[in-house]
């Protein structure tokens, strides 16, 4: 017997057309038990106008909807009014809803009603669901969520200074295997006069804590860390319902209210996460309910929220962090496009950092992809000119528009659509004409690479003929693969976690005299 999925996923594949006019006319006709048995054709018909249907045939589906709302069974009714916020419900809907909502008797009903409310509520809802005895505690939190992201987009405020600070841990989070490089581009600006102490460095994270009142902008001047998270507190191993109650003090703390309301312009709203463990729909229910609970001005909202809650795995329990979620980030102003196999920007500071400033730097980057290594690397000063050949136009075109965007005052640049072998054909890259050659290659996972060990031997070699005497070779290296060539010099090198697998990361200096 063919289940609901089975029916839906063959109704979806079929033209809207044919849908409404036939399967639709079928429903609409059949005896109580045959529709029972093909209710998907209401979820298919949800899917399927929601996604290319007009403005007219929306609103014929919308009032076939409706009509369902009044349906003897209640799957049908349920199907009904989990298709309606799809196509675009509006006020009419949502008072059907919550008409339903004042009548039904069938808590699994109310439920889904909720999650229907959820996607569409206004003030009316609010009116009806809010403090009353029964209410839906979280269609009442997503209903305001809603409502403050439609009235004012709220949003991260980099230049407000945080005063009360005492016993502040911050963590600068990055992948396994660039701590240092991250500890000492922090030790670096603390030493330059940054507001900041380091307090510890451990796998994938580097503990900081401020010395006098900071904004994020003091935070957001360091390149190299992948994301910061405030650390609220630590909840130890308890039973489920403690947990639930102690994750919501947590993230409701005087600590959580002082850092959300300085740091944030308009709506405090937030989304929750468990690292590590999945989704966790069920956690997070419960979890942002109570703390709705203990302080209705701050929202939990998945849409497009400016703040994470991030629970992590920690010793005895769990830590909570809050994590401002900036898109774009700050650090990466230049970036005007990018493409699907582009470096990871703090990845691509890292590299630079390790490099090094030289005055007067020739760089080259021979898989360029969007040009990020380049633009970082000539953020840090003294680069004279930056060439960038890869494969792909597309890539070359991105790179350029990049570089533009970066405004970077007198610096030469030169972009090159072609295989990085042909580097003799690119006017200023030749023999001993380059100073610094940094780049992430392709490491055959998203773009297929027939021959990798080719393809790096072939690196190695156009190093050593390319780099001036003490010039250097920055990359990341998937292979276990080292220059046959004796001039290039190992100066460094560590593994990182490239999200899921292992690389190395790796500087060679070409010796002013091979031994």
């Amino acid at each position: 017997m063919k289940t609901d999925k089975d029916i839906y996923r063959k109704l979806r594949d079929r033209p809207r057309e044919k849908l409404w006019n036939e399967d639709v006319a079928q429903f609409n006709r059949a005896a109580p038990k045959e529709r029972m048995e093909n209710v998907a054709v209401i979820r298919a018909v949800g899917v399927a106008f929601a996604g290319s249907g007009t403005s007219a045939q929306k609103a014929e589906v919308r009032a076939w909807l409706l009509g369902l709302l009044q349906d003897r069974s209640e799957k049908i009714r349920r199907y009904a009014m989990a298709a309606l916020p799809k196509i675009g419900a509006g006020p009419k809907e949502e008072a059907a809803l919550l008409a339903l909502l004042r009548t039904t008797t069938l808590e699994r009903e109310k439920k889904f009603l909720g999650q229907a409310l959820d996607k569409i509520g206004g003030t009316a809802t609010l009116e009806v669901v809010a403090g009353a005895p029964g209410s839906l505690p979280q269609t009442e939190q997503k209903v305001k969520a809603s409502m403050a992201r439609r009235a004012q987009p709220s949003s991260v405020r980099l230049d407000r200074t945080l005063s009360e600070f005492t016993q502040l841990r911050i963590h600068l989070r990055c992948r396994k295997g660039l701590e240092q490089i991250v500890r000492e581009e922090a030790e670096e600006c603390i030493a330059a006069g940054a507001k900041f102490r380091i307090l510890e460095v451990r796998s994938r994270l580097v503990a900081i804590e401020p010395t006098e009142p900071f904004s994020l902008a003091d935070i957001y001047r360091l390149r190299c860390f992948a994301a910061v998270g405030f650390v609220l507190g630590h909840v130890p191993d308890l039973n489920p319902t403690e947990s639930v109650e102690a994750l919501a003090s947590v993230m409701t703390s005087s600590l959580a209210r002082r850092l959300l309301t300085t740091f944030t312009e308009g709506s405090i709203r937030y989304r929750l996460e468990f690292i590590s463990k999945g989704h966790q729909r069920g956690a997070v229910r419960l979890v942002v309910n109570r703390a709705y609970a203990l302080c209705p001005d701050i929202l939990n909202d998945a849409r497009s929220a400016p703040w994470s809650m991030d629970i992590y795995p920690a010793a005895s329990g769990s830590s909570v962090e809050l994590r401002p979620r900036l898109s774009p980030d700050p650090r990466l102003f230049y970036r005007q496009d990018d493409i699907p196999a582009a470096s990871h920007p703090p990845l691509a500071a890292c590299m630079v950092r390790l490099a090094g400033t030289v005055e007067g730097d020739v760089v080259w980057d021979p898989f360029c992809g969007s040009g990020l290594e380049l633009i970082e690397r000539a953020l840090r000063g003294g680069v004279q000119s930056l060439y960038g050949t890869d494969l792909s136009p597309e890539a070359i075109a991105i790179a350029q528009a990049n570089v533009t965007a970066a405004k970077l005052k007198a610096v030469k640049s030169k972009f090159v659509c072609c295989d990085f072998r042909d580097y003799a054909k690119v006017e200023g890259l030749g023999s001993n004409r380059v100073t610094l050659m940094i780049s992430n290659p392709p490491m055959g996972r998203r773009i297929r690479i027939q021959d990798m060990q080719g393809l790096f031997s072939d690196l190695f070699a156009v190093a050593a003929a390319v780099l001036k005497p003490d010039g250097r070779l920055v990359f990341v290296n998937p292979l276990r693969l080292e220059p046959r060539d004796p001039s290039l010099k190992l100066q460094y090198r560590q593994v990182v976690d490239l999200g899921g697998f292992e690389c190395r990361l790796e500087m060679y200096r070409k010796l002013v005299r091979c031994p």
